[in-house]
């Protein structure tokens, strides 16, 4: 029986001094989770506040990867800053719906718009 390789891929896009655009693409389980809670972190660290995470390209998330959003949402209204999440995928979505994240973390149609939320340049 093979492993399987961590499959999961964050691109930072740095928008201004206080917003920031990861894009997240693959999947965020038990196994990426970490990776992305210290890009997130990271983000914090160096006085971002507003960041808005792309999930066009997340094919899964589990519980792990829920408790990384609830996290740096947190972190980030803490700061006088907030997260934004744009573009879920249907499986995503349908995963912020059944656990009412969404209640928390509403999703954007798209990256624009969470951008525009933020107050950033879009």
């Amino acid at each position: 029986m093979s492993e399987r390789e961590p499959n999961l891929d964050v691109d930072v896009e740095i928008r201004d001094d206080r917003t920031a655009v990861l894009t997240v693409a693959g999947e965020l389980d038990m196994e990426t989770a970490d990776r992305l809670q210290e890009l997130l972190t990271e983000q914090f660290g160096q006085g971002r506040r507003r960041l808005v995470l792309d999930l066009s390209a997340l094919d899964f998330m589990d519980s792990s990867g829920l408790n990384v959003l609830i996290r740096a949402v947190n972190k980030a209204r803490e700061s006088d800053g907030d997260l934004y999440l744009a573009a879920p995928t249907p499986a995503v979505r349908r995963i912020l719906e059944i656990t009412g994240v969404m209640t928390t973390i509403p999703p954007h149609d798209a990256v624009a718009d969470a951008l525009a939320a933020a107050g950033g340049t879009r």
